[in-house]
Protein backbone atom coordinates (compact mmCIF):
# COMPACT_ATOMS: atom_id res chain seq x y z
CA UNK A 1 0.00 0.00 0.00
CA UNK A 2 1.57 3.33 -1.02
CA UNK A 3 2.05 6.19 1.41
CA UNK A 4 -0.94 8.54 1.33
CA UNK A 5 1.31 11.53 2.00
CA UNK A 6 3.71 13.12 -0.45
CA UNK A 7 7.42 12.97 0.49
CA UNK A 8 7.38 16.63 1.61
CA UNK A 9 4.22 16.10 3.69
CA UNK A 10 5.75 12.98 5.26
CA UNK A 11 8.93 14.90 6.03
CA UNK A 12 6.95 17.69 7.67
CA UNK A 13 4.96 15.23 9.75
CA UNK A 14 8.08 13.32 10.85
CA UNK A 15 9.82 16.56 11.82
CA UNK A 16 7.06 17.22 14.37
CA UNK A 17 8.05 14.18 16.42
CA UNK A 18 9.70 15.41 19.59
CA UNK A 19 13.08 14.22 20.77
CA UNK A 20 13.10 16.21 24.02
CA UNK A 21 10.48 16.76 26.69
CA UNK A 22 8.47 13.75 25.58
CA UNK A 23 5.68 12.41 27.77
CA UNK A 24 7.78 9.42 29.00
CA UNK A 25 10.68 11.76 29.75
CA UNK A 26 8.45 14.15 31.73
CA UNK A 27 6.99 11.25 33.75
CA UNK A 28 10.45 10.07 34.76
CA UNK A 29 11.78 13.57 35.42
CA UNK A 30 8.85 14.43 37.69
CA UNK A 31 9.21 11.20 39.72
CA UNK A 32 12.98 11.52 40.08
CA UNK A 33 12.73 15.17 41.13
CA UNK A 34 9.98 14.38 43.65
CA UNK A 35 12.23 11.71 45.17
CA UNK A 36 14.90 14.33 45.79
CA UNK A 37 17.34 13.50 43.02
CA UNK A 38 18.75 16.44 41.10
CA UNK A 39 19.93 16.07 37.54
CA UNK A 40 21.01 17.86 34.42
CA UNK A 41 19.12 17.54 31.15
CA UNK A 42 20.37 16.26 27.81
CA UNK A 43 24.02 15.81 28.75
CA UNK A 44 25.82 17.93 26.19
CA UNK A 45 29.33 16.68 25.64
CA UNK A 46 28.44 13.12 26.65
CA UNK A 47 28.06 10.34 24.09
CA UNK A 48 24.42 10.03 23.04
CA UNK A 49 23.38 13.14 25.00
CA UNK A 50 21.61 11.21 27.80
CA UNK A 51 18.17 12.45 28.83
CA UNK A 52 19.11 12.74 32.51
CA UNK A 53 22.59 13.16 33.94
CA UNK A 54 23.39 12.73 37.62
CA UNK A 55 26.97 14.07 37.80
CA UNK A 56 27.47 13.39 41.52
CA UNK A 57 26.39 9.77 41.03
CA UNK A 58 28.25 9.35 37.71
CA UNK A 59 24.99 7.97 36.33
CA UNK A 60 23.05 8.74 33.16
CA UNK A 61 19.54 7.74 32.16
CA UNK A 62 18.26 7.25 28.65
CA UNK A 63 14.49 7.27 28.19
CA UNK A 64 13.97 5.40 24.95
CA UNK A 65 10.90 5.43 22.75
CA UNK A 66 10.10 1.86 21.80
CA UNK A 67 9.49 2.66 18.13
CA UNK A 68 12.63 4.66 17.37
CA UNK A 69 14.94 2.42 19.37
CA UNK A 70 13.33 -0.83 18.10
CA UNK A 71 12.38 -2.30 21.45
CA UNK A 72 11.20 -5.90 21.49
CA UNK A 73 7.69 -4.89 22.63
CA UNK A 74 4.58 -4.33 20.50
CA UNK A 75 5.42 -0.63 19.98
CA UNK A 76 8.79 -1.55 18.48
CA UNK A 77 7.38 -3.18 15.34
CA UNK A 78 8.88 -2.54 11.93
CA UNK A 79 6.42 -0.85 9.56
CA UNK A 80 5.27 -2.92 6.61
CA UNK A 81 5.68 0.03 4.26
CA UNK A 82 9.33 0.41 3.20
CA UNK A 83 10.36 -2.24 5.72
CA UNK A 84 13.91 -2.61 4.40
CA UNK A 85 14.62 1.08 5.06
CA UNK A 86 13.15 0.87 8.58
CA UNK A 87 15.04 -2.33 9.44
CA UNK A 88 18.32 -0.64 8.47
CA UNK A 89 17.35 2.58 10.27
CA UNK A 90 16.46 0.78 13.50
CA UNK A 91 19.58 -1.42 13.34
CA UNK A 92 21.69 1.73 13.01
CA UNK A 93 19.84 3.31 15.95
CA UNK A 94 20.45 0.24 18.12
CA UNK A 95 24.14 0.11 17.15
CA UNK A 96 24.47 3.80 18.01
CA UNK A 97 22.77 3.26 21.38
CA UNK A 98 25.11 0.37 22.22
CA UNK A 99 28.17 2.36 21.13
CA UNK A 100 27.14 5.36 23.24
CA UNK A 101 26.52 3.18 26.31
CA UNK A 102 29.91 1.50 25.85
CA UNK A 103 31.68 4.89 25.56
CA UNK A 104 29.92 6.19 28.67
CA UNK A 105 30.87 3.11 30.68
CA UNK A 106 34.50 3.51 29.57
CA UNK A 107 34.36 7.06 30.92
CA UNK A 108 33.17 5.73 34.29
CA UNK A 109 29.42 6.39 33.97
CA UNK A 110 26.66 3.98 34.97
CA UNK A 111 24.06 3.76 32.21
CA UNK A 112 20.39 3.13 32.93
CA UNK A 113 17.62 2.83 30.34
CA UNK A 114 13.89 3.32 30.80
CA UNK A 115 11.64 2.13 27.96
CA UNK A 116 8.52 3.98 26.90
CA UNK A 117 6.37 0.84 27.16
CA UNK A 118 7.32 0.42 30.82
CA UNK A 119 5.55 3.72 31.52
CA UNK A 120 2.33 2.98 29.63
CA UNK A 121 0.18 1.67 32.49
CA UNK A 122 0.03 2.88 36.08
CA UNK A 123 1.20 -0.49 37.41
CA UNK A 124 4.18 -0.80 35.06
CA UNK A 125 5.01 2.90 35.47
CA UNK A 126 5.13 2.57 39.26
CA UNK A 127 7.31 -0.52 39.00
CA UNK A 128 9.72 1.09 36.50
CA UNK A 129 10.02 4.33 38.45
CA UNK A 130 10.57 2.41 41.70
CA UNK A 131 13.28 0.34 40.02
CA UNK A 132 15.00 3.48 38.71
CA UNK A 133 14.77 5.25 42.09
CA UNK A 134 16.20 2.18 43.84
CA UNK A 135 19.12 2.10 41.40
CA UNK A 136 19.81 5.80 42.00
CA UNK A 137 19.49 5.40 45.78
CA UNK A 138 21.98 2.54 45.67
CA UNK A 139 24.46 4.69 43.76
CA UNK A 140 23.92 7.52 46.25
CA UNK A 141 24.50 5.18 49.21
CA UNK A 142 27.75 3.80 47.80
CA UNK A 143 29.07 7.04 46.34
CA UNK A 144 32.85 7.27 46.90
Amino acid sequence: MPDILSPSERSTRMSLIRSKDTRPELIVRKAVWAAGFRYRLHGEGLPGRPDLVFPALRTVVFIHGCYWHAHSCQKGRIPKQNSRFWREKFAANQARDQRNARLLRREGWSVLTVWECSLSTVKSRDRSVRKLLNALALRRAFKP
